[in-house]
């Protein structure tokens, strides 16, 4: 089962079984804060176990320049997923931009290996179909934990169904090819976030951190960084491979 079929039918199974838990909650965002609390937990777990030693040993072992190349290549990949949601944004100007970007860095940049478009002034954009939603006045439903998957609202997972199929990466027909760029991909996301651990580890309550970061995150890039309820970069992605 691809990852986004797993999450959707996660999430209409999530729906249907905690239902009877939502208005317990003072968070309106959050009417399933007891099970995604639990979820929160075992991804954790998980981390800690899997995810943070593979990240620090990727980033012990492998260059800095071979890191960076990594992660320009899958930004470069997700370049068509930008480039369809500014389409369907009704923003042909970034739309322009983020093609532009795309076929710069494919050609000249050895598929995204490298990234002279933002040596150039096409500097990298963040848009998915989830925003999109946001935008077309879709309300994100409920704050959901999806255990591996982490965290989502109704709309974003909806919205990663559509990424899915924007994605290059979807189509590869060979499953060790497909599930080997999937898990590098991880890899290179887990390594980046590295930095970010020591924000987290001083916060009250993690949970109630991490939920707020993603949710005012998501509504600063609805907004093109115009978001009125504020945003929190502290567990933004950074670009650049942590050390």
């Amino acid at each position: 089962m691809r990852p986004a079929a797993f999450s959707m039918l996660f999430l209409g199974l999530l729906l249907c079984g905690c239902a009877s838990t939502a208005g317990r909650h003072t968070d309106p965002r959050d009417p399933f804060e007891r099970f995604n609390r639990a979820s929160f937990a075992v991804n954790d777990r998980l981390d800690r176990a899997i995810a943070r030693p593979v990240a620090r040993g990727y980033v012990r072992v492998v260059p800095r320049v071979a890191r960076t190349g990594v992660s320009n290549f899958f930004s470069n990949l997700k370049q068509p997923v930008v480039f369809l949601s500014d389409l369907l944004q009704g923003k042909p100007r970034p739309a322009a931009h983020d093609l532009g970007r795309f076929l710069l860095n494919s050609t000249l940049g050895f598929g995204g290996l490298l990234d002279p478009a933002t040596d150039a002034g096409l500097d990298r954009n963040d848009e998915d179909f989830g925003q999109t939603l946001g935008r077309w006045g879709v309300h994100a439903g409920p704050y959901l934990v999806i255990p591996v998957f982490g965290p989502r609202t109704l709309r974003d997972g909806f919205g990663d169904l559509v990424d899915q199929l924007a994605d290059p990466v979807y189509y590869i027909e060979e499953d060790k090819v497909r599930w080997s760029l999937r898990g590098v991909k991880l890899l290179d996301q887990r390594a980046r976030l590295l930095g970010t651990e020591q924000i987290l580890n001083r916060a009250f309550d993690r949970y109630a951190f991490v939920r707020n970061a993603y949710l005012q995150r998501r509504a600063y890039l609805i907004r093109d960084g115009a978001s009125d309820e504020g945003s929190s970069d502290d567990l933004e992605t950074p670009d650049e491979p942590a050390d």
